[in-house]
């Protein structure tokens, strides 16, 4: 399974490299078999030689190698640091940052043809999910325009908007129709985001179709996000 921490906006270098060290401490004494992901803010990107089934990875990127756009962060930055993993498609991006369909699929293009491990969000806000599960997957599959969902490199994190930093999670009921939905036409490992913490873990993992977990808030603490992951170790499916 993929354990997954966004770091959003927060950590610097020193604070991100003392919470990978001790993860990596973690994982490598445990002999865990999860797939750890970190997705920290380009500030706190580094060479911090993880193990094997650990990789730090982008938030964000503009998608261009290089070029003149102030502010921006291209590949070439990224690549310094030997980024194999990004984020796209985030809710964050597309509500509050206001980041097109059309944009979000040109990253995704972008990312693809360097082949790279993409992370793909999508999810629902409150009016849509208040319309019920009909109208929910038109919403998510809308957000697929443009996405190749055969790249066999993509995982995709469900993250219910109405769920993300505000204690709510969706029901296991919720998340079971909506993963099992998806995995009708998608091949890619399907994970779960959205108020993810300790206490609620394990039963989200057993959820028949859920893969792994993007964790935000909850995940900043890294005996949390070890005992996710410890957690994570005790699930079989």
């Amino acid at each position: 399974m993929i354990i997954a921490s966004n770091f959003k906006t927060n950590y610097t270098r020193g604070s991100a490299k003392a919470f990978i060290k001790e993860i990596q401490t973690f994982v490598s004494h445990t002999k865990s078999e999860q797939n750890v992901r970190i997705f920290a803010p380009f500030t706190a990107l580094d060479r911090f030689d993880e193990i094997q089934n650990i990789k730090v990875g982008a938030q964000n990127f503009y998608p261009i190698q290089s070029g003149s756009y102030t502010g921006e962060i291209g590949f070439e930055q990224l690549e310094e640091f030997g980024i194999d993993t990004v984020l796209i498609g985030h809710s964050e991006r597309r509500h509050i940052l206001k980041e097109s369909q059309s944009f979000i699929a040109a990253k995704y293009d972008f990312a693809k043809a360097r082949e790279v491990e993409i992370v793909y969000c999508i999810g629902e806000p409150q009016e849509i999910r208040m319309q019920g599960i009909d109208a929910i997957m038109s919403y998510l599959w809308e957000q697929f325009e443009g996405i190749d969902i055969h790249y066999d490199r993509l995982v995709i994190a469900y993250e219910p908007v109405w769920a993300i930093g505000t204690g709510l999670s969706a029901s296991l009921e919720d998340i079971e129709e909506v993963l099992t939905r998806l995995q009708e036409k998608l091949s890619a490992p399907l994970l779960y985001g959205g108020s993810v913490k300790v206490e609620n873990i394990e039963s989200i993992l057993n959820v028949k179709a859920c893969e792994g977990v993007l964790v935000g808030t909850a995940s900043w603490n890294e005996k949390a996000f070890c005992e996710m992951i410890r957690i994570a170790d005790t699930v079989k499916k």
